[in-house]
């Protein structure tokens, strides 16, 4: 009998060192998300409000997290930012939407003719990391690791207008609403207009705003890791008004499938 609560005791005390190892574990995860979306960093004191936890308990797992350079120190006023160890993990545990999208991608730009490209949410742009080229033979075509700017290109405000409030109203005083041409729009009113737009019907339209006589269309998609992606058409102006409904459908309707696909991962 003794031993049996020997042992309950062992169990119990193992249960308990367990549960504070996965309390620790959620603080740190929340410091680092605060982080996240703080990317020039955070004091001390504003973690712990923001995370409603004790100083001395930020400090600590600041502390834990400086040591694997999970956290840097932002500057003398502004405390900590995340640091470069999460680049090699996040490298590592990086989903390759590319290799995913690809069969989409190629289905599109089949039943199309144009060309369809696969592009990433990097900061204030958006960077090209997949395209499947159009049979037709006036296409309109950027290249993998090109990047547009958000707020003048079809896939950058499908990005935008699928961030949540809280994140475009982190992202908007870094972005500059620059002309590029005639078309491009570069008031925040006109943009938040074309945004509620764009979550009304789906998509978004890029009317030769990035570059004269290129138009496109594009749907936002999320990642299983927070990140925003989108998928584009990109078509000479020539020709966009005659297909662009079609094209606008068959870009919802595979959209549609693929983020089916991606709640089921």
């Amino acid at each position: 009998m003794k031993q049996s609560k020997d042992g309950m005791a062992a169990d119990e005390a193992g249960g308990g060192e367990r549960a504070g190892g996965v309390q620790v574990i959620a603080r740190a995860a929340a410091v680092l998300r605060a982080l996240r979306d703080h990317p020039d960093g955070l004091s001390l004191g504003e973690l712990a409000r923001l995370l409603g936890l004790a100083r001395s308990t930020v400090q600590r797992i600041v502390e834990a997290l400086d040591r694997e350079q999970l956290v840097i120190a932002a500057s003398p006023t502004r405390g900590v930012r995340l640091g470069p160890a999460l680049l090699a993990l996040a490298a590592a545990a990086r989903f390759d939407v590319a290799e995913f999208a690809r069969p989409v991608l190629q289905a599109l730009a089949r039943d199309s003719g144009e060309t369809v490209d696969l592009s990433l949410l990097d900061g204030e742009r958006l960077v090209f990391v997949e395209q499947v080229t159009g049979a037709q033979r006036l296409r309109a075509e950027s290249g993998v690791g090109v990047a547009f700017p958000l707020h003048a290109s079809a896939p950058g405000k499908a990005m935008l207008a699928a961030l949540s409030a809280a994140e475009l109203a982190t992202l908007r005083p870094r972005l500059r609403l620059t002309a590029l041409t005639p078309n491009t729009i570069t008031g925040w009113p006109a943009l938040q207009a074309d945004l509620d737009a764009v979550r009304t019907r789906g998509w978004a339209v890029d009317q030769e705003e990035n570059a004269a006589g290129i138009c496109a269309l594009a749907a936002a998609l999320r990642l299983p890791g927070g990140e925003v992606a989108a998928i584009s058409i990109p078509v000479p102006a020539s020709r966009f008004d005659a297909v662009r409904d079609e094209l606008a459908q068959r870009l919802l309707d595979r959209c549609s499938a693929l983020r089916g696909t991606l709640r089921e991962r």
